[in-house]
């Protein structure tokens, strides 16, 4: 047995609830402006036309978002960056966040635009803003207080008005054009890639219909599109559109739709009118992307979605954003469920407005991920800074048999250590990088850095994935991961897959391949295939599975199984199911060994019994972009 390389604990120093809420009153520090330094001399590798895996983060907060500052949070853009890049910087409950893996290759800071900046400034004293009625209140050391008078925003956004008191954009303003200077401050091309963006935050009556919006370049408006302008999402599409067309040229990148209680991807416009080309084509023109993991949860599918999945349930959150309100409805809330409704569209009516790329985010508002479960501090600022306030230790003095968490420690006990974007890019540029964004040649992680490859064409069985030669050909005859395979086809086409474990987690344990496909009645259906096997094993042909490695977790210690699993996985594959005449796609899910989830590795620090109402192990993964085969004239 051995335990992950990732085992330093990088957060330092301790807190009490006392001194936290105190925390929470105080004004405004200086900003953190010390940045990793300038561009190095050393001349860079030149670009690689068969490409390289870059890994980042598109969805990160700072105290520029309402819900981070109210929780203490404040750090800036210029923290978040530092942080991606391998510094240290400061939670919000004091103690010291930094990555224990490598630095990541590019960010996106991603605060909300609705009450952008609004809250620092009511904090300031002398700001206009700081005279509002409830100020004080926001700021008190009485938590529930602070809870009475911060709901007003949550309303304010429930209901898609803005409160009349922050009519005034200033604060708005100042704080995107902070945004927007620290993206250019830390672009650093060849060696670290920053986005401008923001977050589109919708949530009618509670349910979930953000958006992460990425600017190409240095272009960017001098305000964003908020909710409160509309909460309707096709109007952000509208608005994006007129953007471009102004040389703003971004992309737009749903996530969490497993809150949205089935509206992210439902079957009709806002009003309930029927989808039709042109409201298809806007949808995907604008969002060729979907955030399938991150902090609070996994939006891939859910078991009553996929009752024939066994890896259905991994890391399912099933409550409203922010609140306690139960989800209701699992159709139209997750990607393999819209990938499905999507082909069943373009057998029908010719279209498919959920055509979407996967990625993975972290949605920190720490401006720090979480990435590692071995060193999770989670993600609102002082509200789950601590083993207890988010539900993997008891108070002191209580057991698990006499405690049961409330409900909002309970939500937090289900987030997890999640997740990255993987892209596949010539070279480390916004140009490059985006580009990779826009063809949807991306997977999503839950943490760990795999990489996975995958390609579709006729005669590629005998291709090599990992040797130069086979990469140009998978290439030149066949399409990546993102693409269409449009092609006349008698048998199946060659599926080729390559996946490689991250040095400083676990083992990979088996790829599989899930698969959608239009039956003759033009419904869809889906079927799991396991296509390759660590440790030499076989696919089973009758069930269409490998047979489980053996690899196991000492619960005591978190260390996992050192002689199972493989650094490499790869196979050539035909679908043994194939119809020519079908609409399908087809994407790669990646599992690694099990591993102690973040809730034991807290356990195991304070000596106790893991909580019995969370699962103690998990198997982190990787998705990639599907690959959609369309059938001749389709």
């Amino acid at each position: 047995m051995a335990g992950r390389k990732r085992v330093k604990w990088a957060l330092v120093g301790g807190v009490v609830a006392a001194a936290l809420l105190a925390a929470a009153c105080e004004p405004n520090p200086p900003a953190t402006t010390e940045t990793s330094g300038a561009a190095s001399t050393a001349e860079l590798p030149p670009p690689n036309p068969l490409k390289n895996a870059y890994f980042g983060d598109l969805h990160v907060h700072t105290r520029n978002s309402f819900d981070a500052y109210i929780f203490n949070v404040r750090a800036t853009p210029d923290d978040a960056y530092n942080y991606a890049r391998g510094q240290t910087i400061k939670h919000a409950a004091g103690f010291d966040v930094r990555l224990t893996d490598k630095p990541l290759d590019f960010l996106a800071v991603t605060d909300h635009a609705e009450y952008l900046g609004v809250l620092p400034a009511i904090n300031t004293p002398g700001h206009p803003f700081s005279q509002v009625p409830y100020a004080g209140e926001l700021f008190s050391t009485d938590l529930a207080v602070v809870n009475t008078a911060f709901r007003r925003f949550g309303d304010s956004l429930r209901a898609g008005k803005r409160m009349a008191e922050f009519e005034d954009m200033s604060p708005t303003r100042s704080a995107w054009a902070e945004i927007k200077a620290a993206a250019e401050r830390h672009n650093d091309p060849g060696r670290f890639t920053s986005f401008i963006g923001y977050e589109y935050t919708s949530p009618p009556e509670g349910r979930n219909l953000h958006r992460n919006v990425i600017f190409a370049g240095s272009n960017a408006p001098d305000l964003p599109f908020s909710a409160l302008e509309s909460q309707d999402p096709s109007d952000l599409w509208t608005w994006m559109d007129e953007q471009r067309a102004l040389g703003n040229e971004a992309l737009a990148i749903p996530h969490n739709s497993n809150g949205s209680d089935g509206r992210m991807f439902e079957r009709t416009k806002w009003n309930g009118q029927p989808i039709d080309q042109e409201w298809a084509d806007r949808r995907i023109r604008n969002e060729p992307l979907v955030e399938v993991t991150q902090v609070k949860g996994t939006s891939e599918t859910h078991p009553l979605l996929s009752p024939n999945d066994e890896f259905a349930g991994f890391e399912i959150m099933e409550w409203y954003i922010g609140s306690a309100t139960p989800i209701t409805k699992f159709e139209g809330g997750y990607v393999r469920d819209a990938l499905r409704a999507g082909i069943e569209m373009q057998a029908r009516d010719g279209y498919n407005p959920f055509k979407f790329g996967l990625i993975g985010s972290s949605d920190t508002h720490n401006a720090a991920g979480s990435f590692e479960e071995p060193n999770y501090f989670s993600k609102v600022g002082i509200m789950d800074a601590t083993p207890e306030r988010r539900g993997s230790t008891p108070p002191e003095g209580n057991t698990w048999e006499t405690y049961t968490p409330p409900d909002n420690v309970a939500r937090y006990s289900t987030w997890g250590a999640s997740g990255l974007t993987g892209v596949w890019a010539e070279e480390n540029t916004r140009p490059s990088i985006y580009a990779g964004l826009r063809r949807k040649e991306t997977f999503a992680t839950t943490g760990p850095r795999i990489k996975v490859r995958f390609f579709a064409g006729p005669d590629l069985a005998s291709v090599n994935l990992g040797e130069d030669a086979g990469l140009r050909a998978a290439y030149d005859k066949g399409v990546p991961m993102g693409g269409d395979l449009v092609a006349p086809a008698a048998a199946s086409p060659d599926f080729l897959v390559w996946a490689i474990r991250d040095p400083d987690s676990a083992p990979l344990q088996r790829v599989q391949i899930i698969k959608g496909w239009t039956g003759a009645d033009g419904k869809s259906n889906e079927r799991i295939y396991d296509v390759a096997c660590s440790d030499g094993g076989a696919v089973n042909p009758a069930t269409n599975r490998c047979a489980d490695n053996g690899a196991t977790v000492d619960i005591a210690t978190c260390a996992f199984s050192a002689d199972k699993g493989d650094a490499e996985l790869s196979a050539s594959w035909k679908d043994p199911d194939f119809d020519p005449k079908l609409h399908a796609f087809y994407y790669v899910r990646v599992l690694e060994n099990p591993t102690c989830r973040w809730s034991t590795w807290d356990a195991v620090r304070a000596g106790i019994e893991p909580n019995p109402a969370l699962e103690k192990t998990i198997q982190e993964r990787a998705y990639s972009s599907p690959i959609w085969y369309v059938p001749t004239g389709g």
